[in-house]
């Protein structure tokens, strides 16, 4: 097992594309060409996470956070980002973040605490757009089948709870071929014309490669006539947050009981409770301020989330019920997903949760 087996997984899970611009997911310390020897999955990585590595024998660290957000100007130790760095570098640890990429996939972070929330119909609270792509292609009729097949097999023509979507329309193609071509048709230095397939597909663009290499694998054609173009439809398997339902409606107080003892918290800090019940609620792991008001603007009865500022939460307006479960406490999850995730995808290799605790927020209840 190479580390880059490892990467590579994870980032067909949750492409890099799909990351922040703020963000710094990916391989951060470490060669992705060398051999593993055993991976330690943390939420955060930090200087006991690494001796743990050490102590365990495993040269990588799998974290949700990045160690490194910004770029780095000194490595003399003065913090903790630094030392972590160093400690890793001098033990030969390589160091893998999978963070707003996780973040932003509907089977991710926050697919994982809906799940933990027993909600229902589960689809992203705000999703991306300017993620998808078409692709176009022109191929004789009687390719058309097989080059279809290929495609789909290269994961185009997926759009929401469907698979295997195209468009096709027939029509004749021109080509004059020159003295260096070598034509399945034609005559060289003659036009001639062929009946032709157009075959409209759609696909995330990170499949792009794939796409156009199955294409080019399959198609008849010298030269092969296709176009790609970015589409600015939303998709919807991408995108910030979560929104689903509960099978049955509970009250404030209930989804509050709830919360404690799914996430483990001694205290929950939320908005006046609002008097109706629950059933439609919104989540988002981690610092998610910025969806109040799409939460709000969906319906949500609830949207819980972390990190919110106190002006934050007059947002709410009355409207809907606002809760800050914690940042640690609404990821920690990540850990048990990445696990299950990996262990079932190599399951003769040694995958190890952390056994520290890296929460850095600790909570005095007098």
């Amino acid at each position: 097992m190479f580390i880059k087996d490892i990467t590579n997984l994870l980032e067909t899970i949750a492409p890099p594309s799909l990351q922040e611009d703020y963000d710094n997911a990916g391989l951060i310390t470490g060669n992705i060409d060398s051999v593993c020897s055993g991976a330690i999955i943390s939420l955060d990585c930090t200087e006991d996470i690494v001796q743990e590595a050490i102590d365990k024998n495993c040269n990588l660290v799998i974290a949700h956070h990045p160690i490194v957000f910004k770029g780095l100007k000194k490595l003399s130790g003065s913090n903790y980002v630094e030392r972590t760095i160093i400690k890793a570098i001098k033990n030969d640890i390589a160091i893998f973040a999978i963070h707003t990429n996780l973040d932003n996939v509907i089977t991710g972070v926050n697919g994982k605490i809906a799940e933990m929330m027993g909600l229902q119909n589960v689809r992203i609270l705000l999703p991306k757009k300017d993620v998808l792509q078409k692709l176009e292609v022109f191929v004789p009729a009687e390719f058309e089948t097989r080059l279809s097949e290929a495609l789909f097999t290269a994961g185009a023509g997926n759009i929401g709870k469907y698979s295997e979507c195209s468009f096709k329309s027939a029509g004749v193609g021109s080509f004059n071929p020159n003295e260096n071509a070598k034509p399945i048709s034609g005559t060289i230095g003659e036009r001639s014309n062929a009946d032709e397939i157009k075959i409209e597909v759609i696909f995330p663009a990170w499949l792009q490669y794939n796409i156009i290499k199955a294409m080019k694998a399959i198609h008849p054609y010298e030269e092969v006539a296709y176009y790609i173009s970015q589409l600015q439809n939303y998709f919807q398997g991408t995108g910030s947050g979560v929104v689903g339902e509960l099978l049955q409606p509970i009250t404030e107080n209930e989804l509050c009981n709830r919360l404690a003892k799914v996430f483990q918290l001694n205290l929950i800090k939320h908005t006046a409770f609002v008097g109706k019940p629950v059933r439609k609620i919104a989540m988002c792991g981690g610092a998610g301020s910025f969806l109040i008001n799409h939460a709000k603007g969906i319906g949500a009865d609830v949207y819980i989330t972390a990190d919110i500022k106190y002006h934050d939460f007059f947002d709410a307006d009355g409207k809907m019920l606002l809760i800050d479960i914690g940042h640690y406490e609404s990821e920690q999850f990540t850990v048990d997903m990445l696990f299950d995730l990996l262990s079932d995808k190599f399951p003769n290799f040694a995958f190890l949760k952390t056994g520290i605790n890296t929460n850095p927020v600790q909570y005095f209840v007098p």
